[in-house]
């Protein structure tokens, strides 16, 4: 007997909310703790860099070589992923890092750092490429860009906790013939090890296994997902190499790159732009974690409004113009109050950027271009976001001694990145609608 329309919306309803409830608390809770590891080197700064004579330049290139390694290895690793299974390669991704993250606070001077946030980068590479690509084997197109976005919300979530927790940590200077740096690294690196053990027992790589969800429901999932694998995309089958070089590939990137720039930027200065106001490590964690907490809460209803719209162009393109907007108000800001609304409308437009740009990249990447294509957008983003503008807003500020200045490239890099969504997007439009023109004269003739 065929399913009614009601029967299909219910079955859809469940399945979708069993998968939510299923996969996104526990992936939430994995990335939140990659973005502490990744980015807890900024309140680790405000001791380490004096204990280890470590310059305002030493540091920057000191974590941007976390891109650099992550830039080479996310590729490889999201194609290792699509062979092995999300399962056992999230789970090696994640004990990797952890044991990493842990030894940082062991660290001797520029040269061990400059070796351990190298390897760093290498051991996480692919966890987020990663992560994307097992959400597009279990949530159609419909649902992706609220929850990315609510995956995601895992970032300004880390940043919001983390701050204040790196500043109770580095408390703890004393403990045990210990600097409070050294517990922080240890501490916030463990709990990673720890889950990535975890991952085996929860994760299923995909739906036709999942044995929590009913036989309807999985043939409902299958069904709606292979349906979606069948439409044509912007970016079809290719070869890595060709894919590799393809323009749309280097354009994508460019165009993350601003918002990755912007919240790696802001993870890593911030706390020591906020202790020019004279804070304490405590207070400078408690003020930091003011923007992350706006923008957590903000990123999902931007993420739930793109997809309640369809619309994807202009809400990455929005996201941009704000955080070029904020950079640039911090040529006239003095007092904290002004710095914390600047920091503010660049971290909610960097994470509110990334639900609908990820949507928009998945429905234009075909399923066997999948892997490779988003580890490649996002290793290229980070490689130019982090690894470049982290290291160039440190040289600047050495030079000059202005943050305001150092800031001035990485809104350039902004603006240009939503116009190019907005071109890009018209064009593809272009493209679409002019399709089925062309096949239909190619079958009239």
């Amino acid at each position: 007997m065929p399913v009614s329309s009601t029967d299909i919306s219910a079955i859809e309803r469940s399945t979708m909310r069993k998968v939510a409830w299923r996969l996104l608390p526990f992936l939430i809770l994995c990335y939140l703790l990659a973005i502490i590891d990744r980015g807890n080197i900024g309140m680790a700064s405000l001791q380490m860099n004096h204990d280890l004579g470590l310059t305002p330049a030493i540091f920057g290139l000191a974590s941007s070589l976390f891109f650099v390694s992550y830039f080479f290895v996310e590729v490889p690793s999201n194609l290792a992923l699509q062979r092995f299974g999300a399962r056992i390669w999230i789970a090696r991704i994640m004990i990797t890092w952890g044991f990493i993250s842990a030894g940082t606070a062991f660290v001797q001077g520029a040269n061990s750092l400059y070796v351990m946030r190298f390897l760093l980068g290498a051991a996480e590479a692919g966890f987020f490429p990663g992560v994307l690509l097992y959400l597009t084997y279990w949530l159609p197109a419909a649902y992706r860009g609220r929850m990315v976005a609510i995956f995601m919300v895992a970032i300004p979530g880390a940043n919001f906790i983390g701050s204040p927790l790196s500043g109770l940590l580095l408390s703890m200077d004393g403990w045990f013939g210990m600097r409070g740096w050294h517990w922080l690294f240890i501490l916030e690196g463990i709990p990673a090890v720890l889950l990535g053990i975890a991952c085996l027992f929860v994760l299923t790589d995909r739906p036709e296994q999942a044995h929590w969800l009913s036989t309807e429901q999985r043939t409902w999932l299958t069904s709606r997902l292979d349906e979606e694998r069948g439409r044509k995309t912007a970016i079809g089958h290719m070869s890595l190499w060709k894919l590799l070089r393809h323009k749309h590939i280097w354009v994508l990137a460019l165009i993350y790159s601003g918002a990755s720039a912007a919240g790696s930027t802001m993870s890593v200065w911030a706390p020591q732009l906020l202790k020019t106001f004279g804070l304490s490590n405590l207070e400078i964690g408690m003020v930091n974690a003011i923007p992350y907490g706006l923008a957590s809460v903000l990123m999902i209803l931007w993420g739930r409004s793109s997809d309640k719209t369809g619309e994807r162009r202009w809400h990455t393109a929005t996201t941009l113009l704000l955080i070029a907007a904020g950079l640039l108000l911090a040529l006239v800001t003095s007092s904290l109050t002004a710095t914390v609304v600047m920091l503010s409308m660049v971290l909610i437009g960097a994470y509110s950027m990334k639900g609908p740009f990820w949507a928009l990249v998945s429905t234009w990447l075909s399923s066997s271009t999948a892997a490779a294509g988003l580890a490649a957008v996002g290793a290229m983003a980070n490689l130019i976001g982090g690894g470049v503008m982290v290291n160039v807003y440190g040289t600047i500020h050495d030079a000059t001694g202005s943050y305001a200045l150092a800031l001035l490239p990485l809104a350039a890099l902004c603006a240009a990145g939503a116009l190019m969504v907005l071109f890009m997007g018209r064009k593809q439009i272009a493209h679409a609608t002019a399709e089925p023109e062309h096949e239909q004269g190619a079958k009239a003739h």
